[in-house]
């Protein structure tokens, strides 16, 4: 696996980012147990209710997992330079960490606000690694 150690820190990005989702997951769910809520079932969309706000930072970040392993897994395989690779992985997963204390926090409004602008940076390293992968290929 020597061909893989200079992508250390996205490798370690990917693995954080399971574990975290696996972490968020049963805090979740556990939140909307205790509201009666039936297994995969949804809160009430409203951002001033806990429930709401601890299942939105589990989704979203089971929403954006996989294009996340995509790209970095892409450029990775492609050999893209592993600088970029693993500081783009990086940004990536700490934005999602900083998006769900964002989210469970309640800081700021649903849309427009900090949680728009974490989202985005994260969004961003998405399209930046997919582009390292699509460079490297051609």
């Amino acid at each position: 696996m020597e061909q893989f150690a200079t992508y250390g820190h996205a490798i370690v990005a990917m693995a954080g980012m399971a574990i975290f989702g696996l972490v968020l997951s049963p805090l979740s769910a556990m939140r909307k147990s205790k509201l009666g809520l039936a297994p995969g079932a949804e809160p009430a969309a409203d951002y001033t209710s806990e429930v709401y706000r601890w299942h939105r930072a589990y989704s979203n970040l089971s929403e954006t997992m996989g294009f996340f392993v995509a790209c970095t897994v892409a450029a990775i395989l492609a050999g893209a330079s592993p600088f970029w690779v693993n500081l783009l992985a990086s940004v990536f997963f700490l934005s999602r960490v900083v998006l769900a204390v964002v989210h469970i926090g309640g800081i700021g409004k649903p849309d427009m606000s900090a949680r728009s602008f974490v989202y985005v940076a994260g969004w961003l390293a998405c399209i930046l690694l997919a582009l390292l992968a699509i460079f490297a290929v051609l």
